[in-house]
């Protein structure tokens, strides 16, 4: 696995850090049957350290983002994030994917995972299931409605274009529209 590691933030990349980032991604190698690049974005804020990683495949793009008052610490969290997502993604059924050429490729049948164990702690069950009627509503009616339901996102008819459309809290605390075609 190829591993670039960027800073970010006033953060400059020491050769300990690329080497601890690179030593621990080399760890994850081992699930996939192609040579992947990691991409490691490492920031540095007043009162913690956020570390991201991209490990683009040729099917899906695995993301983990994981803050910590340590970097060495986020680093490792970030590989638990990344490997429970590999394990997801190796073992979860979902016909749809599998189904696409590729998929049973991408990963290695040789591990040392308990994956029958893994696939029933994993199963994915939806917690509630609920229908909707959708509203004709701009977006600004929409991120509206949001504020005042308070949840994190809201599912609408955007009355411009017709479409179903989300609009969304970012983390920041502004709003997003996720508009479908």
């Amino acid at each position: 696995m190829n591993v670039e590691v960027r800073g970010k933030n006033g953060f400059t990349i020491t050769p300990a850090i690329e080497k601890y980032a690179d030593e621990k991604l080399q760890k994850i190698d081992h699930y996939f049957n192609q040579n992947l690049t990691a991409h490691v974005l490492c920031k540095v804020y007043n009162d913690h350290h956020k570390v991201e990683v991209t490990l683009p495949t040729k099917l899906f793009t695995m993301r983990a983002e994981v803050e910590n008052e340590d970097m060495y610490a986020a680093i490792d969290l970030m590989i638990d994030k990344l490997e429970a997502q590999i394990r997801k993604h190796k073992t979860k059924i979902n016909a749809s994917l599998q189904k696409r050429e590729g998929f049973k490729e991408l990963f290695k049948e040789n591990s040392d995972v308990d994956f029958k164990a893994l696939e029933k702690e994993l199963a994915f069950s939806p917690v509630k299931t609920k229908e909707i009627t959708l509203e004709s509503l701009t977006p600004d009616e929409a991120i509206s409605a949001l504020e005042v339901i308070d949840h994190d996102f809201y599912i609408f008819k955007d009355a411009t274009t017709q479409t179903v459309s989300v609009a969304y809290t970012r983390k920041d605390g502004s709003y997003g529209i996720i508009k479908t075609q």
